[in-house]
């Protein structure tokens, strides 16, 4: 077995002092120390060789690379494995060569704190990412621990919270926590003025206004959150392609045909490790997709700007497809079964009788199965209530094999 010559040690707000015997021993033992500025500033006057972090971070793991052979040691803050640079290393290195030595993680300490389930809490991390990203998570009664990017983040996460209709939510921030300058300020997103230390952890207690829409990680949002121009499924319909879509961890979907990327923007936010690719020929639509992922909060979401079955070329292979638009031309069918690997799965959605006949082609040829999703809703008749009848889609469903 390989023997690890890496040890990333995670380090509280009480510095080295707080380190058990077996991080004080690899802080010892180390040839080079890699870490951020104020880590690095904690081992004094220490002579032996330590280095910071580059950008892209990617340089650094290069030179880590090159002491392979030596003991390495990289000085984290608290759990590195928690939106920290042990993920990134056990990735790109190797798990095989990395000793973790964690140090409690401000969720946890956070949880102690209030008084909250950590099992019961949404996770996330605003370093280097989109103040939207906390949309993925808003919903009524839900509870959320955020890592600051800095001092300004808790203003700007409460003026978000009270333009999306959160304004009454509770508001808890975490400066400096387990150190001896740790301090703790409360209120409500709607009141919250205060800018603090750039080292914070927010805690919010979500509370939706009467005006907020609904969102859940639930397929089938509201339409009316998703920016269009007509071109998007259905919110009932694209609860069920979303259930045949049947997300997991780590796939990539191809959205063919994404309109207002509502599929693909919904996949990502039922399964957050999941990757996505909105394929769209309209560059206005492109705009209205980037502007859907952003207030719903998606990352890991790739818009290409082009007509399949060509733009489909040099793509990263997926494991499961969607068509929401092109299933009449016959060559779109059958460039995207190819590119499917064995087990990977083709969703299409057609509402026209040339569409509906090549899917039946398709599946005599393929195997799979076809159903009709038929929706009525009740309208106004003069003075009267009656049905109307949504366009019924034809929905294919097949597993390649």
């Amino acid at each position: 077995m390989t023997k690890p010559w890496i040890t990333i040690i995670g380090i509280g707000e009480d510095g080295l002092d707080g380190l058990g015997k077996t991080a004080s021993d690899a802080l010892d033992a180390a040839d080079v120390f890699f870490g951020g500025e104020r880590h690095l500033a904690m081992l004094g006057k220490d002579k032996r060789p330590r280095l910071t972090w580059d950008s892209p971070l990617l340089k650094t793991i290069t030179t880590i690379k090159k002491f392979q052979g030596k003991q390495v040691c990289v000085l984290a803050s608290g759990d590195p494995m928690t939106y920290g640079i042990g993920v990134t290393l056990t990735r790109e290195i190797g798990a095989e060569h990395c000793t973790i030595i964690a140090h409690q993680s401000a969720f946890s300490m956070a949880c102690a704190r209030l008084g909250w389930s950590l099992a019961n809490v949404d996770t996330l991390t605003l370093h280097g990412r989109p103040l939207g990203l906390i949309n993925q998570h808003l919903r009524p009664n839900a509870k959320l621990l955020i890592l600051s990017a800095d001092g300004d983040t808790p203003k700007q996460v409460a003026q978000m919270l009270k333009t999306g209709g959160y304004g009454a939510s509770q508001m808890t921030v975490f400066e400096h926590m387990g150190g001896p300058k740790e301090k703790q300020h409360t209120g409500t997103a709607k009141t919250w003025r205060r800018k603090v230390k750039d080292l914070n952890t927010i805690a919010l207690h979500c509370i939706a206004d009467q005006s907020a829409p609904r969102l859940t990680k639930l397929a089938g949002l509201p339409d009316e959150v998703f920016q269009n121009d007509g071109m998007l499924t259905k919110h009932e319909v694209r609860a069920v392609t979303l259930a045949a879509l049947s997300p997991a961890p780590g796939e990539v979907l191809w959205d063919v045909g994404a309109g207002a990327g509502s599929i693909a923007i919904e996949f990502l936010r039922a399964e957050p490790t999941a990757r996505a690719i909105a394929i769209e020929q309209s560059s206005s639509r492109i705009d209205i997709i980037r502007n859907n992922a952003d207030s719903l909060g998606v990352q890991n979401l790739h818009i290409v700007q082009g007509g399949a079955p060509d733009a489909l070329k040099g793509l990263d292979k997926p494991t499961v497809i969607f068509i929401g638009g092109g299933v009449s031309n016959a060559k779109v069918l059958q460039s995207c079964w190819r590119a499917l690997p064995t087990g990977g799965r083709l969703i299409a959605n057609s509402v026209s009788m040339e569409g509906e006949t090549q899917l039946y082609n398709f599946m005599l040829r393929h195997g799979g199965e076809l159903s009709q999703i038929s929706i009525s809703k009740m309208g106004a008749m003069g003075d009267l209530h009656a049905w109307r009848a949504m366009r019924a889609v034809t929905q294919y469903k097949g597993v390649k094999s």
